[in-house]
């Protein structure tokens, strides 16, 4: 069975940092991409970042670049998400995702075989 299970969400001032993980088991994790995205109350669920199966390639969503990172550790089958410089406007549940061979630069949910269940982040002003 597998299972992606986010973590280290809460809440923050603007400025501020948080450092989301992703485990996941059940899959070769080494041969997914692993994506980041987030749903914000009364939106839809939009891209944050991601990051590609091979040679860990790394793609941003405009509005995070320069703030955001993401990154991955294959022995212990986890994707992060380092966000700092956090704005309001970042609130949102985040989610990690799970494409099989992706090239880290899905930004649809259809491209995503695998989701977790999400972890709240906000910021406030």
């Amino acid at each position: 069975q597998v299972q992606l299970v986010e973590s280290g969400g809460g809440l923050v001032q603007a400025g501020g940092s948080l450092r989301l993980s992703c485990r996941t088991s059940g899959l070769t994790f080494s041969n997914y991409a692993m994506g980041w995205f987030r749903q914000a109350p009364g939106k839809e669920r939009d891209f944050v970042a991601g990051i590609a199966w091979r040679r860990s390639i790394t793609y941003y969503t405009d509005s995070v670049k320069g703030r955001f990172t993401i990154s991955r550790d294959n022995a212990k089958n986890t994707v992060y998400l380092q966000m700092n410089s956090l704005k309001p406007e970042d609130t949102a549940v985040y989610y990690c995702a799970g494409d099989y061979t992706g090239s880290g630069n899905g930004k649809f949910e259809y491209e995503y075989e695998y989701w977790g269940q999400g972890t709240q982040v906000t910021v406030s002003s």
